[in-house]
């Protein structure tokens, strides 16, 4: 069987969803309840035939996850000289740098402190952005845009 990149992972989301849903099934039909005097009904439950298909997709799963992550260290993205693995890491790290670059980018230069409908007769205060806003702002767009750049290099190959 051959996969993309992209395939495998879906193909490991159905298998992980394939091993929830006998596990839950098991969950609902390993016991039963049988009230005195009541005759024995017990749901159907083949505790070795669910333990062996729990096996087989957990072996068929680290298989694959075995393949995808010799693939994702092996092979380079021309592009950018580095390996999908690194790319993986890449992403992660300019993920969370463009969270914070979109935090930073939002704020205003100024901002009110407090509230002057409260009837205070202290002095206003504001709090000041002490960058420059509008760079962290090109920053934002910059890191978003390598992000999909890298996201597009990776499914290319």
């Amino acid at each position: 069987m051959e996969f993309t990149s992209a395939s495998a992972n879906k193909y490991l989301r159905r298998l992980q969803d394939e091993k929830n849903r006998l596990l839950r099934t098991e969950q609902e039909v390993s016991t039963y309840v049988l009230a005195e005097g009541e005759a024995a009904e017990p749901p159907a439950y083949d505790y070795g035939a669910v333990r062996e298909k729990v096996a087989h997709i957990d072996a068929e799963a680290r298989a694959i996850r075995h393949a995808l992550h010799r693939f994702n260290m092996q092979t380079v993205l021309p592009e950018r000289g580095i390996s999908i693995d690194e790319t993986l890491i890449l992403l992660a790290q300019l993920s969370g740098r463009k969270d914070r670059l979109n935090e930073l980018a939002s704020r205003q230069p100024r901002e009110r402190l407090g509230d002057r409908y409260l009837g205070g007769a202290g002095q206003i205060e504001y709090r000041y952005a002490n960058y420059d806003v509008a760079r962290a702002e090109a920053d934002y767009r910059a890191v978003a845009d390598e992000i999909a750049a890298l996201v597009v290099c990776r499914t290319l190959v």
